[in-house]
């Protein structure tokens, strides 16, 4: 048994993702974060062990594993390009990324084993798979997401309700959408199925933002070793 930890990077350090994820790395033996980036040169060089590097200074990093990715569309190119010259896996999350940047993540994947995903949650990865199963084997019904978050969520739909919208349509569904913005909601997503006289309902439910960073890192302990290719989220559980 190989008990060596998994080396990582964290691309994105001082967000709220980036913090979750360093904080839960750090309870987790199996893991080891070599090397945290931020965007501007860090006050303090070492924190908690950890060395910090500004997104400049991104060549000089030491040797790692797999890179946690949870930054900006600026900040995306040089760490997809870090991880394909040393040939190592990426788990990204960050979001609004351009077309372009779509299709360098579909050229990384021909050297380098990669998952980029709207939402780490592994409850809404087994939601993903249900609603694409249940679209496919109910052809004809009505497929409505309902998706609820805090008051300061801007985009709507949101990502995740945009991608359990591509389940159901590879599954044979046309699904409609609809936002609420409430109070603190973390966030819900309901997929709906309704056909003459009965309706199947499908629910994930986010508590705690905890789940995502510990989505990723779950991500990128399965991605090691795998081959070069782009995956999801689902393929990456169990």
């Amino acid at each position: 048994m190989n008990n060596t930890p998994t080396r990582l990077l964290i691309h994105g350090a001082s967000g709220r993702m980036g913090q979750a994820l360093l904080r839960l790395a750090a309870e987790d033996s199996s893991l080891q974060v070599v090397a945290a980036v931020v965007r501007k040169p860090p006050v303090q060089r070492v924190v908690d062990g950890i060395p910090h590097f500004a997104t400049s200074e991104l060549s000089g990093v030491p040797a790692f594993d797999v890179a946690i990715d949870f930054s900006l569309p600026e900040g995306f190119d040089p760490i997809l390009a870090l991880c394909v010259e040393r040939g190592v896996g990426l788990v990204s999350g960050t979001t609004g990324i351009s077309a372009g940047q779509q299709a360098a993540l579909d050229a990384a994947a021909a050297r380098i084993p990669l998952v980029w995903a709207t939402n780490f949650s592994l409850g809404v990865a087994v939601l993903a798979e249900l609603v694409e199963r249940a679209a496919a084997t109910l052809p004809g019904w009505d497929c409505d997401i309902v998706e609820s978050h805090h008051v300061h969520k801007k985009d709507a739909p949101s990502g995740t309700a945009l991608t359990l919208g591509e389940s159901a349509s590879q599954g044979g569904a046309a699904p409609r959408y609809a936002s609420l913005r409430a109070g603190d909601i973390i966030g819900e997503h309901f997929v709906q199925f309704t056909g003459l006289g009965e309706r199947v309902e499908l629910v994930h439910r986010a508590t705690n933002r905890d789940i995502f960073a510990r989505g990723a890192l779950h991500a990128a302990q399965r991605l090691l070793g795998r081959e070069h290719g782009r995956y999801r989220v689902r393929d990456l559980i169990g």
